[in-house]
């Protein structure tokens, strides 16, 4: 017996759709049982971002199904993977609620901006999760959490947790390239760096720019953000909700 999900007959408009590859930014087919799909540009192999297998929590053909695919996905249908990486910074954070709560909003964010603007979700969501995990290193070894500090303390930490988590290595590289310099943006970044900066941006500007006047506002969103639906968002926060105060 065939699986209906596997079966063309019962696909849907968007089982066959189209995201950019998280290294290039070229564009790649995927078909929604897909695993991964290599970039025809630079030869990255790319896990599926919409990869999805809760129905083997309750078909009878789950193992014959999920059996062969690679033990980073067997485990994802039981424990996703946002919710193992929930469990290890909450571990990581400790008492400290105020670096667990940003850490937990940024992600929030990065879920939410991904949705509109493609990407990789299972690498913005981690990615906002252990941004700032190199700040008690930082602390201890410089006196200091600056960005720098924090940049180049933080990828050995996330590889280990990330690691602890079963997460696939490519997609281990890449949340450390945005860990190892989020703070620093170059001209030329990835979809999921912009999403990870705007996310990051949409929480710390909360503390950094109340008492802005809105054309300052204006000219900080245009300058900070980098991708349409962060600025939208941020417009939405900043300056509507300025409205909604005044």
């Amino acid at each position: 017996m065939q699986c209906p999900g596997q079966d063309l007959r019962y696909w849907k408009p968007g089982d066959i759709f189209e995201v950019p590859c998280n290294q290039c930014g070229a564009t790649i087919e995927f078909w929604k049982d897909d695993v991964r799909r290599k970039c025809r540009k630079c030869g990255h192999r790319m896990i599926n971002p919409k990869l999805d297998f809760g129905c083997a929590a309750y078909c009878r053909y789950a193992e014959q199904c999920v059996g062969n695919l690679p033990e980073e996905i067997r485990n994802r249908r039981n424990i996703p993977l946002k919710d193992r990486l929930t469990v290890e910074i909450r571990e990581f954070w400790g008492g400290d609620l105020k670096r667990l709560a940003h850490a937990m909003q940024v992600s929030r964010y990065a879920e939410e901006l991904v949705r509109h603007e493609g990407g990789d979700p299972n690498v913005v969501i981690a990615a906002g999760l252990l941004h700032d995990v190199g700040i008690p290193e930082a602390l201890r070894k410089y006196g200091s959490s600056a960005g720098p500090y924090q940049e180049k303390e933080g990828p050995p930490i996330a590889r280990e947790i990330l690691e602890r988590a079963g997460v696939d290595g490519d997609v281990i590289e890449e949340i450390c390239d945005i860990i190892a310099h989020h703070h620093s943006p170059g001209a030329e970044e990835t979809l999921n760096f912009r999403i990870v900066s705007d996310s990051d941006w949409l929480v710390n500007g909360k503390e950094t720019f109340p008492g802005m006047t809105r054309d300052g506002l204006e000219k900080k969103i245009n300058q900070l953000f980098l991708t349409e639906s962060g600025r939208r968002k941020a417009r939405e926060i900043f300056l509507e909700g300025e409205n909604q105060r005044s």
